[in-house]
């Protein structure tokens, strides 16, 4: 915990590669204090086929799921740092976005509480 899952198009990997932009978003999300280092965990889906509107513009968007009990200006801060690393990473793609959904501890379990 936590996961942050990165969709993009399929070209993004043509700019940077896989392992340097999880990388970016592993080190800003450590940065930010919230969590452990080693229970950070970031994946990528790259997409061949996808529709934005009228357009087929290249985009980013991170998903991230994190265990409940940050404050509201906790994860806005922690969307905020990751999307300007990206936009810094990316200045030329015009769809960088993320959202942020809290995990229930009720509801959440692994294979080590079991």
């Amino acid at each position: 915990m936590p996961h942050f899952v990165i969709d993009c198009s399929k070209n993004i990997l043509e700019i940077k590669k896989p392992h340097d932009i999880m990388e970016k978003v592993y080190q800003t999300a450590t940065e930010s204090g919230l969590f452990d280092p080693g229970d950070i965990k970031v994946r990528i889906n790259p997409f061949d086929y996808y529709k934005l509107g009228e357009s087929k513009n290249a985009f980013i968007h991170i998903f991230a799921n994190i265990m409940e009990g940050r404050s509201a200006l906790q994860k806005k801060e922690l969307s905020a740092s990751i999307i300007a690393v990206l936009k810094q990473m990316f200045p030329e793609i015009p769809i960088i976005s993320m959202n942020i959904r809290d995990f229930e501890k009720t509801g959440y379990c692994n294979k080590s509480m079991v």
